[in-house]
């Protein structure tokens, strides 16, 4: 597939400096036929502007083929300072045929509550992209196992994410995956950042949706959001 900077080339240098267009094709492995078809009906901003994300996009897959379209959009956010929604990203994605050699496992071990207290919308929406700090923050409990001989333990890891530059607001370890867990989080969270009144969001997982938490978050002035239960994203955007 040629680029739309290849074309564009053989139309100027054709018209400012009279290059004849068969050498210049031929010499970039570009069909004359291809050339005038487009000279004809030149593409629109809107696909000139997906070519570019498409090479861009296999510049990435090739140096990072475990990367999926959600971190592939993250990476032209931030090394590439091209701003794409995750929709759009995806559209590309399949029509070149880009995906991620890596499937991921999600590894939350949150438990939803029969009876919940307090279940909030999803305000979210999948949309992983903030500009500026402390607008959205993504939340999500990961268990891990080790031994001691024979004898198998659990540890649980809590943590809160900053969307707008993924960094890690504040997180907690414990050998209880409990709501003690989730407010100590919570509450290093808002002593590291005490100003900060972010959309909350995280799965509907019983800490989460308990009157404590809940209050918790009100006492903030945090809007809470919820996805399925084990259904953070916080994972998948890692």
């Amino acid at each position: 597939m040629h680029t739309l900077c290849e074309y564009q080339a053989v139309s100027e240098l054709a018209e400012t400096n009279g290059y004849p267009v068969r050498q210049m094709c031929r010499y970039l492995g570009i069909s004359r036929s291809a050339y005038y078809r487009w000279l004809k009906h030149p593409k629109s901003e809107s696909e000139r502007k997906n070519e570019q994300i498409a090479d861009l996009i296999r510049e990435i897959h090739q140096s990072h083929p475990d990367m999926g379209y959600r971190r592939i959009r993250d990476e032209l956010a931030v090394n590439y300072g091209t701003l794409v929604n995750d929709k759009r990203i995806l559209r590309i994605c399949r029509k070149i045929g880009v995906q991620s050699s890596i499937k991921w496992k999600p590894k939350s071990c949150t438990k939803t509550d029969r009876n919940p207290t307090h279940i909030a919308k999803n305000y979210l929406h999948r949309e992983f992209h903030a500009d500026s700090p402390n607008e959205k923050w993504l939340t999500d409990i990961t268990e891990f196992k080790y031994y001691t001989g024979v004898e198998v333990h659990k540890i649980y890891l809590s943590a809160i994410l900053d969307l707008c530059d993924r960094r890690i607001v504040a997180f907690k370890t414990g050998d209880h995956n409990d709501i003690a867990l989730v407010m100590d989080t919570f509450d290093q969270a808002v002593a590291t950042e005490p100003d900060a009144h972010p959309l909350f969001h995280s799965d509907r997982g019983f800490q989460y949706t308990s009157q404590a938490f809940y209050n918790r978050l009100k006492k903030h002035h945090m809007k809470q959001s919820m996805s399925r239960v084990a259904h953070c994203d916080i994972v998948n955007i890692s």
